[in-house]
């Protein structure tokens, strides 16, 4: 190997070089090159290329792969370089700090360099160390080489500019197998015409950002485990530790708030062990379901509807006093929540059907004078109560300003959300792009998304609600919306049209083509 020459300048065949391996820059356009090709003929190569010594008469290329490339294409005999010795440390920073002051390089090649000069034995860099070298930030750097950990699907779409890089850098912190659900998130479809596939319309990177949070990442504060256990699932660890959550890795994670886990399964798995351990402490502790509908074969949980929950909080007024879950009896227990959102929270509950407090059983037909009495003193409160209420009632309304603000809007949403069951909560969540896995409940993520809507969605918001309740309530709900139609000038007609179209393209395109025979031939009549 030639270790004589420091810093020489002249021309060398095109054999005597070869392009480096650790070169960020990895793609180069084909037109692009035809083009220096063409200038290379015309006049040469105008700038040397770096090059440093591998051999005794080798060289390889440390940068500069381009106009090599465009020189082997115009059959240049010789280029200009400048021969340097460089160790492999040194090659690799020289290359990246170069590909960094062009315009042109990809995130992801930039992410690759970052991570060749991590990897390096000798001599160890840090992120902060790279950072200075390149005059980034370590944040900077910490998310590009994050990049890295793109799956297949989401490299080939970044690679296609079919999403951008604040895309990118919010689907490169997720795990591998939530990251094609996300990618999909990225974009609204949107129908093109029959026969047509549908357009896909890239969304707004805040859109993702908001998805992310609220389908899957989970807040360790709400966690029914301890974040300090690390034997409570040995593979994984304690949460204090782990790379996957956000508060450990703040270069990754700046733009999140709060403590959360990004790995569901993981937090599933904890959950779970929290769960089977408080039952082996505790053979007796009751299970309990947080859903009323049927619950898996095998189950020893309690549906909802076959207990009351106690209420943890003390009653703040007097009519919350008397409410059956603000008092215990010699019945109340501990469960744990087994089945259905909150899993693993352990709460007091009553699931005695004889109880005469949670449970109780009907008057007597004929009230004794007591009870007479005591019913009438409950009357005059109910009714004190109710006037007093309309009282407040009244005041509020004139209160309210001539136009809403966004406080008024976020009251409104807040408490007509409580009023939608399931299925129509479901709906309006999904207009949102709001999809619950499996455990979460779609109101909380709901609750959640409008305290953070502008007034223009909280606008929306109401109206929709409205809609919804309204048509719930009428014999006719086609009525309510035709009337909302009318009032936000919403041609229905045209809406309906549009829809037919859809549903002929899909039925058509389900069937079988089928194969025209073509008719023979027949053979002409000699002359």
């Amino acid at each position: 190997m030639n270790t004589q020459t420091t810093n020489e300048y002249r021309d060398l065949p095109l054999s005597l070089l070869t392009e480096s391996k650790t070169n960020p820059r990895r793609t180069f356009e084909d037109d692009s090159l035809k083009e220096l090709a063409e200038s290379i003929r015309t006049q040469g190569v105008l700038s040397p290329l770096l090059v440093r010594p591998i051999t005794e008469q080798g060289f390889e290329v440390v940068f500069g792969a381009r106009r090599f490339r465009a020189a082997q294409i115009a059959e240049a005999a010789t280029v200009p370089v400048r021969i340097k010795n460089l160790t492999d440390a040194e090659a690799l920073e020289a290359q990246l700090i170069e590909n960094l002051q062009r315009r042109d390089v990809h995130p992801l090649q930039e992410a690759q360099g970052f991570c060749a000069l991590l990897n390096l034995e000798e001599p160890k860099y840090s992120i902060e160390q790279i950072a200075a070298k390149v005059g980034k930030s370590p944040a900077y750097v910490a998310q590009r080489i994050r990049l890295t950990e793109l799956t297949a699907p989401v490299v080939e779409a970044f690679y296609a500019e079919e999403i951008g890089i604040g895309h990118a850098l919010l689907l490169a912190k997720l795990q591998p197998d939530q990251q094609e659900k996300a990618l999909s998130e990225c974009f609204r479809e949107e129908w093109a015409g029959a026969g047509n596939k549908p357009k896909r319309i890239l969304l707004p990177v805040r859109h993702l950002q908001h998805w992310i949070e609220h389908q899957l990442m989970l807040l360790l504060k709400l966690a029914p485990f301890s974040k300090r256990d690390a034997q409570l699932v040995p593979a994984a660890g304690s949460c204090l530790e782990c790379p996957k959550r956000t508060g450990h890795n703040r270069l990754l994670f700046a733009d999140v708030q709060q403590d959360a886990c990004t790995d569901p399964t993981c937090y599933a798995a904890k959950v779970e062990a929290q769960v089977q351990a408080l039952i082996a402490s505790k053979p007796k502790l009751v299970q309990i379901s947080t859903s009323y509908g049927n619950l898996p074969e095998g189950s020893a949980a309690i549906p909802r509807n076959k207990y009351v929950e106690i209420e943890a909080q003390k009653p703040d007024t007097p009519e919350k006093a008397k409410r059956p879950e603000y008092k215990t009896c010699r019945f109340t227990t501990e469960a744990v929540v087994t089945y259905g959102s909150e899993k693993g929270v352990v709460r007091k509950v009553c699931a005695n059907s004889d109880c005469p407090i949670h449970n109780p059983k009907k008057q007597p037909s004929k009230p004794s004078a007591a009870a007479k009495a005591e019913q009438e003193k409950q009357r005059r409160e109910e009714a004190l109560a109710k006037a007093t209420g309309l009282r407040v009632l009244q005041t509020i309304v004139a209160s309210v300003p001539v136009r809403l603000m966004k406080r008024d809007l976020l009251f409104m949403a807040e408490n007509l959300l409580p009023l939608l069951d399931e299925v129509r909560l479901v709906m309006v969540a999904r207009n949102r792009g709001i999809r619950p896995s499996e455990g979460q409940s779609v109101g909380k993520l709901l609750t959640a998304f409008i305290r953070k809507a502008d007034e223009g969605e909280l606008n929306r918001l109401a109206i929709e609600i409205v809609i919804l309740l309204a048509a719930r309530s009428q014999s006719d709900g086609g009525k309510v919306l035709k009337a909302a139609a009318l009032t936000y000038n919403v041609n229905t007609d045209s809406i309906a049209l549009k829809v037919k179209q859809e549903f002929t393209a899909r039925e058509k395109a389900k069937q079988p083509q089928k194969v025209e025979a073509k008719p023979a031939v027949k053979a002409k009549k000699a002359a």
